[in-house]
């Protein structure tokens, strides 16, 4: 199995290839529009993404089964305890775990709950051990 890290890129990798556009302004809008092959007045030819991001209508169920597999993926990835405990310390050290010695932020990230901590002795096992590294890292 691909480490955290390793998923993280791919799944990166595959969203940044996606044919998704941001403008902030006209002149990026209009240059946009011609990237996906539209004319600036297509506007119902497209979903808007928020935060200035936009999809082609045509594109969007690739766009939500992209997003589902990438979830299915990582869900997956919690079974397995080197996967689980790579991503729990990573994202400790992210979200700054030795100054807060606050999980919340981290499992926010991650979309994990308590309750699915609870439930899964693999994810419960490697927060538990990743949480002791970031301690010992912080007396060391």
């Amino acid at each position: 199995m691909e480490t955290y890290l390793e998923m993280q890129a791919r799944h990166k990798k595959q969203v940044n290839n996606f044919p998704m556009m941001f403008a902030f302004n006209n002149k990026q809008f209009e240059e946009s529009m011609e990237k996906l092959g539209l004319e600036s007045s297509d506007t119902d030819k497209i979903y808007s993404l928020g935060a200035g991001g936009f999809i082609k209508k045509s594109d969007s169920d690739a766009f939500n089964e992209m997003f589902k597999r990438i979830r299915a993926e990582m869900k997956e990835g919690h079974k397995d305890y080197n996967f689980a405990f790579g991503m729990f310390d990573y994202e400790l050290s992210n979200h700054e775990y030795k100054y807060t010695y606050d999980v919340t932020d981290t499992l926010d990230a991650l979309d994990i709950s308590q309750k699915d901590i609870e439930a899964s002795d693999t994810l419960k096992r490697a927060l538990q051990a990743a949480i002791a590294l970031q301690r010992a890292s912080e007396e060391a």
